[in-house]
Order: C-alpha cells, then structure tokens, then sequence
C-alpha cells in the first residue's frame, strides 16, 4: 500500500511500535543531515530481501559465489577447527540472512555430532523465518535459536544464553558496510562481548581489479538500483511517505585507493517529501548517501584484529583470492 497526500492525516499511527518509531527517527535524522544519509540495514524488508537474494545471483557480484565456494568447500576443515577447540559452543551469527553459505559449516558440525546451538540474529523477521524453516527441514536435529533485531541488542541476549564458548560469525562482508573508524569501533563491541579465547569468523572482501568491484555493485539489470530505491518505497509504505522514485537515480562509485564503494541516490529535480508531519527538501543534484562497501587488504585486516584485541588465528580463501573469512581469537 502506498500512502497518498489525498488521504494521509499527518499523523504516524504506528509510534507505539519500538522498532518503527526506531526507523522513523532514524529517517528523520539521516535526511535532515548535511550531505543526507540513509541507513542500510533499513534494506532488508520482504522486498528488499528479496532483492537481495537476486543481487547476490547477478554474474557481476562475485562476493556470494567467492564466500559460497569457501563454505562450501572448506566447511569441514572449519568444523575441525571448531571441534579440536571447544567441547561444545553457541555458533552466533550476525546478519544471518538465509544462511545460504553457513548451512555448510552447519551441516558439516552436526553430522560430526558436534555439540553446538545455532544463533541467527537478523533484523528482518521473514528472512530469519525463511531460514528456520529450510534449516530445520534440511538439517534434522539442528539447535536453532533465532533472535530478531539489532546485532548488539540480540547479541547481548545471545552471549547470555548459555555459559559455553562463544563463536561470533559476521559473513557477507557485512564489515564492509562501515567506513573503516567505524568497523573498528563495531569489532571493539564485539570483543567487549566476549570471553577470552573466544571466537570471531568474519567475512572480508578484499581489494582487486577496480573495475571487477565497480561492476559488481552496478549491476547491468539494474536489481542494485531497485535495490536502493526500494528503502524510500518501504519509508513510503511504513512512516506515511511520498517520495516519487521517479525524481531519483542509483549512482555508484569506486575508489581504488582507499577502498571504499559507495551507493547514492541523487534527486534529479527540486521537490520537497513529506514523512508523517515532515517535510524534507531535495535540490536538484542533491544526493543521499546509501551505503559503504569497503574493501580491504590482508595487512589492514591482520591490523584491524589487534586493534580490537583479536589475534588471527585462521584464514580461508577462495581460489581467486578475492575474498577470505578470517578466524579471530580473543585474546
């Protein structure tokens, strides 16, 4: 449903609503910023999920197959790693999405009888649901307890589960979707949450042909560009707004020095939106700031990991050596 000025009332029914009055505010604070921003993990409703999953099956974007062929070729080699170290252990995941790629090293723990629980943390209740049931009927047995919202709100309730060993994965490059000072204050919060000896698995893409990463965010298909525009359909469907797609096109840059690719929308006409009772003015040219994907070189990752108080102990990557997922110790 999309909210029009012919019956909207100005008023946002839904503030009783934690999470929503969360996004609602979030928006407000993010387009009433100098350059305005938007946040990314506000992607992920049904559609943008959705979106996603397509992305991810694009020939260009590289990121999922890389990671894919990790898992899916290393995952009992990871299993071991895990079992020569822990008795038994809660296996954490942020961001779970699906768990198209850890279902791998899932089923690879659970038909070595490793004593484990799996805890997906998403923000989006469909997908997690999509990932309960396709796990629980594929992967007899599996431990599964899901928990629903923010990484470090769910994180908190999930490293107070139990009193087992703690293994956090962060896959996807999902640490690419900070700038650098912030996945450094991201991974110290993580650390803050664990236990020496503790484990983080976290996904990294790394640097390479500018032109490979160029592409794999500007998909010829144009999913990314639906992609982004779909966050300013949800903020229509859900906080009474009426942005018109059509006054907005996805850009996308590249830079090769400092690694960091970044999406925009940018206004191609003045206009003014109205969210709930606030109206935002756009300028022609005028852009919104939609996402870092950052990327990185082995010695700035091994430089990341003992800033935050972790010592890499393990790395797997694929065959191209475009991508690896890293093995951090607390230490």
């Amino acid at each position: 449903m999309n909210f029009k000025e012919d019956n909207y009332t100005g008023q946002l029914p839904a503030l009783s609503d934690k999470p929503i009055e969360k996004f609602y505010q979030e928006v407000l604070e993010g387009l009433g910023s100098i350059p305005k921003r938007l946040q990314s993990k506000y992607f992920y409703d049904q559609q943008g999920d959705i979106l996603f999953q397509q992305i991810m099956d694009c020939p260009q974007y590289y990121l999922s197959r890389c990671e894919s062929e990790i898992f899916q070729n290393q995952a009992p080699k990871m299993a071991h790693f895990l079992q020569s170290a822990y008795d038994s252990f809660d296996l954490i995941e942020l961001g779970a999405g699906d768990a198209t790629k850890s279902q791998f090293l899932l089923q690879s723990l659970t038909e070595h009888q490793v004593d484990f629980t799996y805890m997906p943390i998403d923000i989006s209740g469909y997908i997690l649901s999509v990932l309960q049931d396709r796990l629980e009927s594929q992967i007899p047995g599996l431990d599964l307890v899901p928990f629903e919202g923010e990484y470090f709100e769910m994180l908190a309730q999930a490293t107070c589960f139990s009193s087992r060993p703690k293994v956090v994965m962060l896959l996807g490059a999902n640490i690419g979707n900070m700038a650098p000072q912030d996945a450094r204050l991201f991974c110290a919060n993580i650390r803050k949450m664990l236990k020496p000896d503790d484990l983080a698995i976290i996904g990294f893409d790394l640097k390479k042909q500018p032109q490979v990463i160029l592409d794999a965010y500007n998909d010829e298909g144009g999913i990314t560009s639906r992609f982004n525009l779909n966050l300013l359909t949800r903020i229509n469907k859900e906080l009474h707004g009426n942005f018109n797609l059509n006054n907005f096109v996805h850009y996308q840059t590249y830079d090769p020095g400092n690694g960091a690719c970044k999406s925009y929308l940018v206004s191609l006409c003045d206009h003014t939106v109205t969210i709930a009772d606030h109206s935002i003015k756009f300028n022609r040219d005028e852009t919104i700031f939609m996402e870092v994907s950052q990327k990185y070189q082995l010695p700035e990752i091994d430089e990341l990991a003992r800033y935050v108080h972790f010592e890499p102990i393990y790395r797997c990557q694929d065959l191209k050596g475009w991508f690896i997922d890293d093995f951090w110790q607390a230490i």
